[in-house]
């Protein structure tokens, strides 16, 4: 008799932890399963795992970054890469056509001297669907750059407005790319690479900035006529700001595409302003169709600048590889840099200097692209 209170103690304290048992059981299935359906649960950090016969763990991660992936794959290893931009208009060969103005820009890569390793280090970026099927296409690396509401798809005639901002477009995107940390030579695809230009660039680090002109004039450091068709920038706080001050200024620049409100930036002491060093490249190393490099020995890339239509460049770009496929069979060397080139010049850019007879769709005058 005096034992029978404990008996029945006992049995009490056992059902009660059965019970505390199966509620613990039941609000970890609960909670688990609510996860996917309550905010309050899905981020809770539990340092006790619920009993299961197959535990999992879930990790939640931030988006990746898809360009910052892709400069790094692309990257030479010193966080420097190659971009260039391209539309279906450059990456799509017309009916009438045998080639388009991309497969011409990979085609220098082939024909160049130092320069075929050089794509594995090409980041093409596509303002369209089709260039960037184009591009995966060709195995290179692929960067796709939407705009809501925009086709980029067609050709854009110098100066249109349409022309005007894909270029503003293209700004926005290589400062996106400096703030990455990430420095680049910049090259439209009209410019065809010869020879390694990173041989013929200062590898200065205190340079921050050089870029192509249209007309050279002998002082590397005082130019007007600058292109940025080709240039190479370092990834620094300066450069970044250039940039931006760059971009900002697209709402008050009608009438002007990128270009000129950058030599409007230089003109108005933005390299002092900023602390920046920038060197102007000589067209005897960076050519172009306004002021041709008069040695074969030296040239590294040829620009169709002074020039208006796709159709032209392609013509005239043709014409170059042929005379630098010319100039590199007469010479036995493996390298034809600094040989002389006597009796070699470049063809007539007929298609580009007839280009300018059609009148464009704003009816301004013009006269460089």
């Amino acid at each position: 008799m005096d034992n029978q209170p404990k008996h029945s103690s006992i049995g009490s304290n056992l059902a009660f932890l059965s019970l505390l048992l199966a509620c613990a059981v039941y609000l970890c299935i609960w909670s688990s399963s609510s996860s996917l359906i309550n905010p309050l649960f899905s981020f809770q950090k539990h340092d006790a795992q619920c009993p299961s016969k197959n535990p999992t763990t879930t990790t939640f991660n931030a988006a990746p970054d898809e360009l910052l992936a892709t400069l790094d794959k692309a990257s030479i290893g010193n966080k420097t890469v190659i971009i260039a931009v391209i539309n279906k208009a450059y990456a799509v060969q017309e009916v009438k056509a045998d080639t388009t103005m991309l497969d011409l820009f990979i085609e220098s890569f082939w024909q160049g001297e130092d320069t075929r390793h050089l794509l594995d280090h090409l980041v093409l970026v596509a303002v369209d669907q089709t260039a960037y099927d184009r591009c995966q296409f060709l195995r290179l690396n692929c960067y796709r750059l939407e705009t809501d509401g925009v086709d980029f798809g067609g050709e854009k005639l110098y100066m249109s407005q349409d022309f005007i901002k894909m270029m503003w477009r293209r700004t926005w995107f290589l400062l996106e790319v400096l703030k990455r940390g990430y420095s680049f030579i910049f090259t439209d695809t009209d410019v065809l690479w010869l020879r390694n230009p990173f041989s013929r660039l200062s590898q200065n680090e205190t340079e921050d900035l050089q870029i192509s002109t249209d007309m050279f004039f002998g002082d590397p450091w005082n130019q007007t006529l600058i292109n940025t068709g080709f240039y190479h920038i370092r990834s620094n706080n300066k450069t970044i700001a250039l940039f931006d001050r760059w971009y900002t200024m697209k709402d008050n620049a009608t009438g002007q595409k990128e270009q000129d409100v950058l030599l409007d930036l230089i003109r108005g002491g933005i390299i002092g302003q900023l602390g920046l060093k920038v060197r102007f490249l000589d067209t005897l190393y960076f050519s172009g169709f306004c002021q041709d490099s008069k040695d074969f020995g030296a040239v590294t890339t040829v620009h169709a600048n002074c020039c208006r239509s796709i159709g032209a460049k392609v013509k005239d770009l043709k014409a170059v590889l042929r005379d630098w496929k010319r100039f590199k069979k007469s010479t036995p060397q493996k390298t034809t840099a600094g040989l002389a080139a006597d009796g070699f010049q470049w063809s007539g850019h007929w298609g580009c200097w007839n280009s300018w007879k059609v009148p464009n769709d704003t009816g301004k005058a013009t006269h460089k692209a």
